[in-house]
C-alpha cells in the first residue's frame, strides 16, 4: 500500500481518503502547523511517507517537513510558489500568447503619480488584488481615481512592515458580467470543472460562492490544458472568466481542492491514481 502524504486535513483529504485506498493508495495526515515540531526527534518516521500531494502551505514548516521526510511531490515547492505568484504566473501566460487579462503589477512604494498613470490605462473600474493571497482575500474594486488611491494607501499601510514578505498588488480590467470558471488538469490532461456564482462581482468559493459541475466547451479544455503545460504544473486548478466573445485566464491554484466527484470527468479518481504513483517513482505521466 502507498502512503500518500496530504498536508491539509480538509475536504480534500476526506475525498482522496475515501476514494484512493480501493486504488492501494493510503492517505495520511502530514501536519505541519499549529504545532512544535522537535527537529532532532519528528513526529514521522522518515519512511512514513512515500510520496506527498501537495507541498504543505506553510514554507517554513513545509521546508523542515521536507528536511525530515525528505519525498517527491505532486505538486513540490516551486510549483507551489510559482502559482502564488499572481504577477509571475500572468507573465508566463503572457509570454506563451495565453490570453490574461490587462495587467500592472504594482511593487511598492510607488508615487501617486505613477499609481494615477496606473488607473488611466484602463477604463473603469478597476480590480486591485494582492499578488500572493488565496481565497480572494482582500480584493477590490475602485470606480474611480480617488477610490483607487484610497486602496493603494491602504495596502501600502500594510507594506510599511518590515515583516510583510510581498510588497506587490496586481491592478486588473474589469471583466463585467463574466462568467467564471474553474477548470482542473491532472498530469497535463483536462479532468472536470466547475462554474462558481457568487452574489456581487466576487465569486470565490471561499467567500460563498456556489460551485457547480459543468462541461466545458472544446476550447475552454484546450486553453486550460495549455495553460499547465506551459507552468508545468502537474495538479492544477485553471480559472477562466468569459465575458462575452472574450475568455481570460485570471489565476490559477496548485492548491485546489478535491471535492465532490460530479465536479469531475469519469475516471478523474483513476487518473490521479496514476499521477501520484507516477511521482513516487519520481516520473511523470
Amino acid at each position: 500500500m502507498l502512503r500518500l502524504a496530504v498536508a491539509t486535513r480538509a475536504e480534500t483529504f476526506e475525498r482522496l481518503e475515501a476514494t484512493l485506498a480501493d486504488r492501494g493508495i493510503e492517505v495520511g495526515h502530514l501536519r505541519t502547523d499549529e504545532r512544535t515540531l522537535a527537529l532532532s526527534d519528528p513526529p514521522w518516521a522518515p519512511e512514513e511517507f512515500d510520496v506527498g500531494l501537495v507541498y504543505p502551505p506553510r514554507l517554513m514548516e513545509g521546508g523542515v517537513a521536507d528536511a525530515l521526510l525528505s519525498i517527491p511531490w505532486v505538486n513540490g515547492r516551486e510549483s507551489v510558489l510559482a502559482s502564488r505568484n499572481k504577477a509571475e504566473t500572468l507573465a508566463r501566460l503572457a509570454r506563451a500568447d495565453v490570453p490574461i487579462p490587462e495587467s500592472v503589477l504594482v511593487s511598492n512604494p510607488v508615487s501617486r503619480e505613477e499609481l494615477a498613470a496606473t488607473f488611466e490605462r484602463f477604463d473603469p473600474p478597476v480590480v486591485v488584488k494582492p499578488n500572493s493571497t488565496t481565497r480572494g482575500v482582500g480584493i477590490a474594486r475602485a470606480e474611480e481615481l480617488d477610490s483607487f488611491l484610497g486602496i493603494c494607501d491602504h495596502l501600502g499601510l500594510i507594506h510599511d512592515f518590515r515583516a510583510t514578505g510581498d510588497k506587490s498588488f496586481l491592478v486588473q480590467e474589469f471583466l463585467p458580467d463574466a462568467r467564471d470558471y474553474r477548470a482542473m488538469v491532472l498530469g497535463g490532461e483536462y479532468v472536470g470543472a466547475v462554474e462558481r456564482r457568487g452574489e456581487g462581482w466576487k465569486h470565490n468559493v471561499h467567500a460563498g460562492a456556489s460551485a457547480t459541475g459543468v462541461a466545458l466547451s472544446e476550447e475552454h479544455r484546450t486553453l486550460a490544458e495549455r495553460v499547465a503545460a506551459t507552468l508545468d504544473i502537474d495538479f492544477l486548478g485553471v480559472d477562466l472568466l468569459v465575458s462575452g466573445e472574450r475568455t481570460v485566464v485570471s489565476e490559477t491554484n496548485a492548491r485546489p481542492t478535491v471535492d465532490d466527484a460530479s465536479k469531475y470527468e469519469p475516471g478523474f479518481d483513476r487518473r490521479l491514481a496514476e499521477l501520484v504513483r507516477a511521482h513516487a517513482r519520481g516520473q511523470r505521466l
